[in-house]
């Protein structure tokens, strides 16, 4: 890395999570933390405007969860690199993490020099997971276990998953519309679309299934 800094943006919805992983990021004179974002929504405009090298991205937040930011930011930035830091040790989240691009994965009750092994890592175009995710994944990979294809992440648009997160969190049809800037028609017509697909009628059974997929920890 040539002695080289490099800036990171931190996205989790914890205030106290993302101050101490400032301080202790900042230990270390080779990372400098250029931006701080409480959901997936502001980490997708922060990522754009500040352009970091490295995000280290929580998986579940509100408003737009670490998976859905990760697509988007993926989908628009050639050179950013992503580490997932999730309390989830769940295996649809770090499939749906690895697969939205994120180069990473780091469960956060981990210690904290596995963090900084993993953005060394990262940075150097070198996957990193945690030990015991690793041996979770290819225990159930050896086995033969299927990986579960059919999910919300691949049978759902962007759209219609930002929709179903905001209907899972409670969000009213007109606030979703200001949220995501459109028309109150539109969100009707993007619930209606989410309940013919996933033939769930009920916004109870909507929010269950949005938990269930790890589109909202609610």
């Amino acid at each position: 890395m040539g002695g080289s800094v490099n800036k990171i943006l931190i996205a989790d919805d914890h205030k106290i999570m993302r101050d101490g992983l400032r301080i202790l990021l900042e230990k270390h004179e080779e990372f400098k933390v250029i931006g701080e974002a409480g959901d997936g929504r502001t980490a997708v405009k922060m990522a754009s405007e500040l352009s970091p090298d490295l995000i280290v991205m929580d998986a579940s937040m509100p408003d737009m969860n670490g998976i859905e930011a990760t697509r988007q930011i993926m989908s628009k930035s050639s050179g950013v690199k992503i580490i997932a830091l999730s309390m989830h040790s769940d295996r649809q989240y770090i499939i749906e993490m690895l697969k939205a691009g994120a180069l990473g994965y780091v469960l956060k009750d981990c210690a904290y020099d596995e963090l900084v092994n993993a953005i060394r890592s990262v940075m150097d175009d070198v996957m990193y997971l945690s030990p015991k995710i690793a041996d979770s994944i290819l225990t159930e990979y050896i086995s033969g276990v299927p990986f579960k294809n059919i999910t919300a992440f691949s049978s759902l648009t962007n759209r219609e998953r930002e929709v179903l997160q905001l209907i899972s969190e409670g969000k009213t049809t007109k606030e979703i519309a200001a949220i995501l800037n459109v028309s109150i028609k539109t969100v009707e017509t993007h619930r209606q679309q989410l309940m013919n697909k996933l033939k769930i009628h009920s916004i109870a059974g909507l929010t269950k299934y949005a938990v269930r997929e790890g589109l909202t920890s609610l």
